[in-house]
């Protein structure tokens, strides 16, 4: 790059890439694993289990299209942390990036040690995978797919798609061979959706934990925001990727759930670890989002006049706010628990750095040596006059 070379994206991702790259973040192992969660927390009731997953998509499409105003009115990568600081203040999107700075890795590795469990247990018959070979093969996925994105954007689009069809493929195949079983008619196979809603029905506590672990498995719908930068036409391909993608992914869940209770009994199905970290991951997002339509609605009043390619319905925004609400106080009111208290005490503890180096703004120069040195090796840096991108994007 020469110098006095503004720094921008290059916008490469269009509507086909875009749906394909969504419905391969959002579908992945999640689907092997919600399903126990949210049978566990309908009491075992298999009707009231597929009517939360429908309920499911429903909310993440509710949700996706009204957090799609982000990256339509500001369409850079980094939209969130931008958006919250203009909309609710600096600390406020300090707390947002304290949170992603542990969360997402977290995230990350929690994926990369499932996929690798997966991938072993063949290998392992009868028994747990050892926790060695586990994290060295999740610690070589992780490294593959950092050198693959800084390839660029174009390679990890096509990987993607590859990845999604092997993804696809897996999938048909468990919704069909549990469609099989059903339409021959075996008794024992049948009989699960007899009497379905015959088990006790679970009480608001159990209904707000099982839909933090429906929702788990579509969690990834805000991706696109985060890549706004590289989308081709951002005001018009994030509605419609997130509408196609979404409905493809309800469709697949569902006919994968059908298929999971016709092979497996209940109790079969909910033979899992990892259900309480999906509490913890649902808890953080849907307080995030919370804060996201609050500074919607904010932004809104305040600046009236800004230019919104897509303007969501008011009655989305309030429908997602009522359910981050739900989602996120009634496990805290009606079941408090220590993780709840060191949740917020770590997301507190971010007071400690925004204090001194934002509020009073501490210059420390070993800080910015490091941002410098991380920048130069990961050949990454911040765009240049974002408000001028956004009113160029505008016009």
């Amino acid at each position: 790059m020469k110098t006095g070379e503004s720094t921008q994206l290059q916008r490469v991702i269009g509507y086909f890439h875009g749906t394909i790259f969504l419905f391969s973040i959002i579908i992945g192992a999640g689907i092997f694993i919600a399903p126990k969660g949210v049978l566990k927390y309908t009491s075992l009731n298999v009707g009231v289990s597929l009517i939360i997953w429908a309920a499911c998509a429903i909310v993440s499409m509710i949700a996706a299209l009204s957090y799609a105003e982000l990256g339509t009115t500001f369409p850079i990568s980094g939209a969130q942390f931008y958006f919250l600081k203009r909309s609710l203040g600096s600390i406020i999107a300090f707390f947002y990036l304290w949170i992603s700075l542990f969360s997402t890795p977290a995230g990350l590795a929690a994926r990369g040690l499932l996929l690798a469990g997966y991938i072993l247990q063949p290998f392992f018959p009868g028994c747990f995978v050892p926790e060695m070979p586990k994290k060295c093969l999740a610690l070589a996925i992780l490294w593959c797919l950092g050198i693959l994105n800084a390839r660029g954007v174009k390679e990890v689009a096509w990987f993607q798609t590859i990845t999604t069809l092997v993804k696809m493929a897996v999938l048909c195949f468990i919704s069909v061979t549990g469609i099989v079983l059903l339409i021959r008619g075996r008794k024992e196979n049948v009989a699960r959706f007899e009497n379905a809603f015959d088990a006790e029905v679970p009480d608001a506590l159990q209904i707000a934990e099982a839909f933090l672990q429906g929702l788990y498995a579509y969690s990834g719908w805000g991706v696109l925001v985060q890549i706004a930068g590289e989308l081709k036409n951002p005001s018009e391909n994030i509605n419609k990727c997130v509408v196609t993608a979404l409905t493809l992914v309800a469709v697949i869940y569902l006919l994968v759930n059908i298929s999971y209770i016709a092979v497996l009994t209940p109790k079969e199905i909910m033979s899992s670890d990892l259900i309480l970290l999906i509490n913890y991951v649902g808890f953080i997002n849907w307080l995030e989002l919370g804060l996201m339509m609050i500074g919607l609605l904010k932004l809104r009043y305040q600046e009236p006049n800004l230019h919104r390619p897509y303007r969501v319905r008011l009655p989305l925004v309030f429908g997602t706010m009522a359910m981050s609400f739900f989602l996120v106080l009634t496990p805290t009111i009606k079941s408090p628990t220590m993780s709840h208290i060191y949740a917020f005490l770590f997301i507190f503890s971010g007071l400690l750095f925004y204090l001194p180096f934002g509020h009073f703004n501490l210059n420390c120069t070993y800080f910015n040596k490091i941002t410098c040195f991380l920048q130069l090796l990961l050949n990454v840096s911040p765009a240049d006059d974002i408000n001028d991108y956004i009113s160029e994007e505008g016009r």
